[in-house]
């Protein structure tokens, strides 16, 4: 027997996190715009370890991100019991608060650095691409995963 589901609180945050992601761009644009100005020459030096940083980081942001819209996909079950309620609350909890950390994480170390440009635009770029990285990966496994279980 097939379960069925209702994606629309999905469907909206799919929404909010493309309103959020044309944000991040419009930031990272404007971010870099500003670094140019101060980094004429080696602003393509940040780039370059900020996409290193990227790449260390991309699995761990993948994994986190398909074990979220899982968890997600499994609250727009219909007919869930309160158990699997309290379950799902629980890991959208955990997940919420290993998010924050992420975020504070970085407003601490941003916060913290030293005023050399080239040291504040690794860590902006790697900020926002993160952030980027992160609604990226739960956007299209997301987008994958719906049309998948709606044709069961």
């Amino acid at each position: 027997m097939t379960t069925p589901y209702d994606f629309t609180k999905l469907r909206r945050l799919l929404t909010i996190h493309v309103v959020i992601q044309i944000g991040l761009v419009t930031l990272l644009v404007g971010v870099s715009w500003l670094f140019q100005q101060k980094l004429a020459d080696r602003l393509l030096y940040c780039v370059i370890i900020s996409m290193l940083i990227q790449l260390g980081l991309f699995l761990p942001l993948k994994s986190l991100a398909l074990k979220e819209v899982a968890r997600e996909i499994g609250s727009c079950a219909l007919g869930l019991t309160p158990a699997d309620l309290q379950a799902l609350r629980r890991k959208r909890m955990i997940s919420d608060i290993i998010k924050t950390s992420v975020f504070l994480f970085f407003v601490i170390f941003i916060c913290r650095l030293p005023e050399n440009p080239v040291i504040l635009s690794v860590a902006y770029f790697s900020f926002i691409l993160t952030c980027l990285t992160y609604f990226q990966c739960f956007n299209f496994a997301a987008r994958r995963e719906i049309p998948a279980r709606t044709k069961r």
